[in-house]
């Protein structure tokens, strides 16, 4: 099934049956209602969509954003509803880890334990389609952390449109992949991601197609870089 466009203003697009949603509300609940779609330069984000799309973050928004892996879903830290709704919609189990994506590495040592050697591998690393498993800091929730291993997965993503919205947002996103269940890629096409998930989440930035590979990720918890899974990155710097 396809929406028909009702029209363009300052560059943001909405589909039939979606009715104005207002930024400043204080929580997005999971309804029937069609998302907002915001038509995002994949090089030169205009930046007042992408201010718009963060004071729905802090609102409790939940997100579809392009990356240089795939295209993610993604919320703020606080905003509990929407990790319900991330994992609801992806149909992952509690003990299934959600990524902190951090704009530098500045930022993600606030939230992991990096030594001499681990910033060696990140700083080589970062910006790229790579997830890093570390031990997280105080700043990291419990609830977002190993229980047993108190670790957390952290990216930089290397795409003009996450960037900025994580330097507009000024902390890390919640994120995931948006992979459906039972889907062996990603969804990559805007419009299909209206189609499948657009009643499901708030916001949908659509920067054209995107790549259908999750990252590579990387355990940096130990003396050895251990590649936990192979995705998008090389992982031929990590290969033992």
């Amino acid at each position: 099934m396809r929406y028909t466009l009702l029209g363009v203003a300052g560059g943001g697009l909405r589909y039939t049956g979606q009715p104005a949603r207002t930024c400043c509300r204080t929580a997005f609940p999971a309804t029937a209602r069609m998302s907002q779609v915001f038509q995002i330069h994949p090089q030169s984000p205009q930046r007042r969509l992408i201010g718009q799309a963060v004071s729905m973050l802090r609102a409790g928004a939940l997100v579809v954003y392009p990356t240089d892996s795939s295209y993610a879903l993604g919320c703020a830290l606080t905003a509990l509803a929407a990790q319900t709704r991330i994992r609801r919609l992806r149909g992952l189990v509690d003990s299934h880890f959600l990524t902190l994506v951090c704009r530098d590495l500045s930022e993600l040592a606030v939230y992991a334990k990096v030594d001499n050697p681990a910033f060696r591998v990140l700083r080589a690393h970062t910006p790229g389609p790579f997830t890093f498993i570390l031990k997280a800091t105080r700043d990291v929730p419990r609830r977002l952390q190993d229980p047993k291993r108190r670790t957390v997965g952290l990216r930089v993503p290397a795409h003009s449109v996450a960037q900025a919205l994580l330097e507009a947002m000024g902390e890390p996103l919640l994120s995931t992949t948006l992979r459906l269940p039972g889907a062996d890629v990603p969804l990559s096409e805007p419009d299909d991601i209206v189609q499948q998930v657009g009643r499901q989440v708030d916001l949908v930035l659509a920067s054209g197609a995107c790549g259908v590979q999750a990252t590579s990720v990387v355990d940096l918890t130990e003396d050895v870089p251990v590649v936990v899974r192979r995705g998008m990155g090389d992982i031929a710097a990590f290969a033992n």
